[in-house]
This record gives structure tokens, C-alpha cells and sequence, in this order.
């Protein structure tokens, strides 16, 4: 996808799927109630072919490439976001909720963005009759909607190609334009004798045999048709009756599918079921437009758009509504950890920072800012020094994820993470935007703040629940698809085995759980050598995998430079033990 840049990482409240004007609508309303919104469109309109779009109040005879030059314009104007792109499949997020909602789009060019809520508007494609040279004119002179083309047509010779058991209505609704209409038979049923008596009032001509070709003058407009035996009937317009397909192929993983549609008993195409407002039996999903209304004109597709983001952003906001209930209710949540470093954050800044450290809270390996130990060793100690720590600069680690993280989680399929000992959030923060939903944990308070605004300015609140824990006195409920625990060390008494075993133990089936820690440390770091820094295969045996239950993926080590806060050089090793659960 062309255009997507760091967007291809981003959490959006809606992704849009169809640039059209059922979409552009929509994206526009849901960006004026301030929603994050992205549009993604093929650069496909249905009605490309067209000189000019009519019936649309205020905007009649616009081209179509112009109106939706526009609509991309306004969409901008109020933040959303419009890119260039084809959707070729969307799936749930695991676990994704009323509350912050989940769905993956996932793009020609194999990246994929993420959504609490989803509005398809996507169109249809018309299958036309085989007809030589009758494709070539679709839009211009091969018509199908008088609404749409007949003042343009007006007291023109027009011709109406039978095909099916409608073409009698045709030619009696275009007699209105025109006293010149010739309804052509073609692979269609013999009219009714009543249907003959209707055509013979209106004066409308019936020829049988079957249409080979349509013929051109030379100004490569329509001039007529050419018939199997021979014959050349002249006209300036030929009105067909397409097949309506909704472009709805991509929609399968999520369960949707476009189901056939009729009229007195003949199918015409197929479309999208949805109520009035345009939600699908698929929570979370709307479509507005063609895809699921065949006959609606531009207008009409534009107001269900409307219509459709209207009912979006209510849900969203009952999901906000929800989701504060919940945060108030529970003594531990993302606004009051935001209101917890809002109030204890200050702009004293001190201490210079290894460029080479990692970012995540509970490493206390730092080899810039050595320990103060207190005599007090308790959990209120441990948590006031985590505390103070953060307090001393507004940013203390890069925001960027570990690389190991990126590494090892490449090919997972996002579903539930518990990133331990969160820190301001880095990794957690970069889960959610590759779809994960992660509960972030770490022992500060302050941290959990920051990582509660670096959510909200990534766009992934909703991704994100956030929770206080000491491991050593408390751990996160529930089975999670990816356990992380990143350089889980400190200089104060924490059970650490303990604690990875119940990481494993809150590995869901199938899950992983990934655990990265120092292995050796750098000559000038002294004043850490007394902590115990396992290799992979000891923290494997610590952790008592019952046999046959798990399987090891990766077991490895692998130095880098380090660099002390005078100066000094040393390299350093890390380990990092990879575990699934069968």
C-alpha cells in the first residue's frame, strides 16, 4: 500500500474500507466527533466511466474523480486519514472485546493496521452480458439507471438488451426519456401477451434475435448493434440489467459473506445483510453503500454512510462509557495511573543515561545509576525507589520495543500478551500496534502513567489495560497467548524463579512465553556482580516444565557493546529462552 508510512503500525478507532462516497461520508463524520479514522481505498469507483454524477443536490454533473478528490480533502481537514490500498482480508483480534474492540485489515502489500470498529463500503462489481465491445462502453453509453443517465440520453434512439425477466420494465421506465425505445429480445423469454399489450401502448418496438456486437461511429461513440443474422439496429444508448456482485470476498475470515438477492423470484446479485443503520450480524462491523444496498445511488450511498458512521461512534462511545465505569470501580486503572504521574512528575532532570540499556521497568541492570539500597526492604520500599527512579527524568527509556521482542515475535499471530514489568511501556505499546492486546504490569505507579499517555498518543488505548503488581506478592490473572518478561532483575529480595514459573503458568495453549535477561555483565559494572544472572538453559530448569507439555524454540546467547556513564567500554551477553505450550 502506497502512502502508509508508520501508519501501517497504528490502532484506529475505525478503519474505513471503500474510498467511495458511502465511505468519504462516513470517515468525515466519524473525524468531526473526533474519532481516529483511516480510509482505505483501491482507486476502483464503480462509477469511474461516468461524465458526471447526478441527483446529488448541490453537486449534480460533478465528476466522479473530482467529488471524491473533495471528499478526500474534507476527511483530511478533520484528521482522518486516507490511503491508497487494497484490503484482501480482515479477521477478529483474539479477545477483542466490546471495549476497545478488534479487527486487522490486512493489505495487498502484507502489511495490516488495526480497529476497535470496522465500516465496509466497498461497493459492487457489475457483471455484464457477453456482448462484444459492449464493456468498452459501459458508464457512457451502455447504461443501466435512468435516474443515473436518462436526462443525458433524453429523446435519443435507445435499445434495451433482454436478459432476463425485467427488461420489459426497462424499456417501459426509459419509454419516459424517450419515444424512441426498441427493446431487443435477445437471450431473454418471450413477453407476456399482456406485456406485449403495455409495449404496443407505449409504442415501443420488439426485436428478437440475439445481440453478436455493439457498433461505434467514428467518434468512438455508441452507433448501434449488430444482430446474429446480420442486422444493424441504430441507437445512441443501450440499457442492460447487470449482475450486482458485492465486493465482499475479503470479509470471509470475519464470517460475512454477500447473500443472493431477489426480485419476484429472480436473483440480481448479491449484497451484505445489515439493519437500517447498516450494523451486520458481526459485532463491531458496518457496511453502508452498495455492498449491502444494490440499487442506492450516489446520494443514497452517501447518507447511509452517514447514517452508518452516526451508529459507529455511538457505539464507541457506550464502549467508553464502559470502559470508565470499569477503571472506576477498580482501585488500579489507566486514568488514575495517568493522574498518579501527572501529580508526582517534575522537571528536575539528572543522571546520564547508557544508550546501549534496555528500557523495560523492572531492569534495575543499569549501569549508569547504581542502587541505593534501604534499610527498609519491603514491597512500599521496592515500589518508592521504582517510583523515584521514573520521577528523575520525564522519559527515563528510548519508548522503542526490545529488539529481541520484534525478533521473537515475528510470525506470531496477535492475541493476548502480559508484558511484565512494563516500564513506560516501549514493548507494550509496539504489541498493541501489531494487534496485540497486552496487560501491560510493573511495579510503579508513575511508570504505568506515562505508559497510559504514550498509549493514548499511539492510538492504542484501547489495546492496553494496565495493572499494579509486586510480583512478589501478586501476579496478573488469567491465560495469556504471549507471556514477556524482559530483564526481570533486582537488587532487592525478589523470588525470582517464582515469579517466571507463574509467567509460565499464565501461558495460555498454544502460547508462548519469552523470557530475555542478562547473562554477564561488563568488568566496570562491580557494583552488580553480586546478582545471580542465569543462562538460558538454567532459567529453562528453574522454571519445571512438566515433560512433553512445552517446547523450546529458542535457547540463545549473544553479546553487545556497553558503555559506562565515564566512558569505559565492555562488552555484555544476554540470554534469551523462547518456550510453546503445547
Amino acid at each position: 500500500m502506497r502512502d502508509m508510512g508508520e501508519r501501517g503500525n497504528r490502532h484506529y478507532d475505525v478503519v474505513v474500507v471503500g474510498g467511495g462516497a458511502a465511505g468519504l461520508s462516513g470517515a468525515m463524520v466519524l473525524a468531526r466527533a473526533r474519532r481516529s479514522v483511516l480510509v482505505v481505498d483501491a482507486g476502483e469507483p464503480r462509477n469511474a466511466p461516468a461524465a458526471g454524477v447526478h441527483g446529488y443536490l448541490g453537486l449534480d454533473g460533478t465528476a466522479p474523480a473530482e467529488l471524491l478528490a473533495t471528499g478526500r480533502e474534507e476527511v483530511a481537514a478533520y484528521g482522518g486519514t486516507v490511503v491508497d490500498g487494497r484490503v484482501v482480508a480482515a479477521e477478529a483480534v483474539k479477545d477483542g472485546g466490546a471495549a476497545g474492540g478488534g479487527f486487522r485489515v490486512v493489505l495487498d502489500d502484507g502489511s495490516s493496521v488495526t480497529a476497535a470498529r470496522l465500516l465496509v463500503t466497498t461497493g459492487l462489481a457489475d457483471e455484464l452480458p457477453e456482448v462484444a465491445g459492449l464493456a468498452e462502453h459501459w458508464g457512457r453509453d451502455v447504461l443501466h439507471c435512468p435516474y443515473c443517465h436518462g436526462w443525458e440520453v433524453r429523446d435519443e434512439k435507445i435499445a434495451v438488451l433482454a436478459t432476463g425477466p425485467f427488461a420489459v420494465h426497462q424499456a417501459l421506465l426509459w419509454r419516459q426519456w424517450s419515444k424512441d425505445v426498441t427493446l431487443l429480445l435477445h437471450t431473454a423469454d418471450e413477453p407476456t401477451d399482456e406485456e406485449y399489450e403495455q409495449l404496443a401502448a407505449r409504442d415501443i418496438a420488439v426485436v428478437d434475435g440475439v445481440v453478436d456486437a455493439v457498433t461505434t461511429d467514428s467518434g468512438d461513440r455508441l452507433a448501434g448493434v449488430r444482430l446474429a443474422d446480420g442486422r444493424i439496429l441504430p441507437c445512441r444508448a443501450l440499457v442492460i440489467a447487470p449482475r450486482f456482485t458485492a465486493r465482499a470476498g475479503f470479509l470471509a475470515g470475519l464470517g460475512l459473506t454477500g447473500t443472493e438477492v431477489e426480485r419476484s423470484g429472480h436473483v440480481v446479485g448479491s449484497a451484505v445483510a445489515a439493519d437500517p443503520t447498516g450494523a451486520t450480524e458481526v459485532p463491531g462491523v458496518w457496511v453502508a453503500g452498495n455492498i449491502t444496498n444494490l440499487f442506492a445511488q450516489v446520494g443514497a450511498a452517501a447518507a447511509a454512510g452517514v447514517t452508518a458512521a452516526a451508529a459507529i461512534n455511538a457505539d464507541l462511545v457506550n464502549a467508553d462509557i464502559h470502559r470508565a465505569v470499569t477503571e472506576r470501580r477498580t482501585p488500579f486503572s489507566a486514568q488514575r495511573e495517568r493522574e498518579a504521574a501527572e501529580r508526582t512528575m517534575t522537571p528536575h532532570r539528572h543522571g546520564i543515561l547508557d544508550t546501549h540499556t534496555t528500557h523495560t521497568a523492572h531492569s534495575v541492570v543499569q549501569e549508569d545509576t547504581p542502587v541505593q539500597k534501604t534499610d527498609d526492604d519491603s514491597s512500599a520500599a521496592h515500589a518508592r525507589h521504582w517510583d523515584d527512579r521514573y520521577r528523575e527524568q520525564n522519559r527515563i527509556w528510548s519508548g522503542k520495543p526490545n529488539p529481541t521482542l520484534v525478533a521473537e515475535t515475528a510470525g506470531l499471530t496477535p492475541g493476548t500478551a502480559l508484558d511484565l514489568g512494563c516500564g513506560e511501556g516501549g514493548d507494550a505499546i509496539w504489541l498493541a500496534r501489531q494487534g496485540w492486546r497486552v496487560t501491560g504490569t510493573d511495579i510503579s505507579t508513575v511508570a504505568l502513567g506515562r505508559t497510559a499517555e504514550h498509549a493514548a498518543e499511539a492510538g492504542v488505548t484501547g489495546l492496553v489495560t494496565l495493572e499494579r503488581h509486586n510480583f512478589a506478592e501478586s501476579f496478573p490473572a488469567g491465560a495469556f497467548d504471549l507471556v514477556s518478561a524482559h530483564f526481570l532483575h533486582s537488587e532487592y529480595d525478589m523470588p525470582r524463579e517464582e515469579i517466571l514459573r507463574r509467567a509460565a503458568g499464565a501461558v495460555a495453549p498454544g502460547g508462548v512465553l519469552l523470557i530475555v535477561g542478562h547473562y554477564t555483565l561488563p568488568d566496570w559494572a562491580d557494583h552488580l556482580h553480586h546478582i545471580s544472572f542465569p543462562s538460558g538453559q538454567e532459567v529453562l530448569d528453574s522454571l519445571e516444565l512438566p515433560d512433553g507439555e512445552w517446547e523450546v524454540l529458542a535457547d540463545t546467547e549473544h553479546e553487545r557493546e556497553a558503555t559506562s556513564p565515564d566512558g569505559r567500554t565492555g562488552t555484555r551477553s544476554d540470554c534469551v529462552l523462547k518456550v510453546r505450550r503445547r
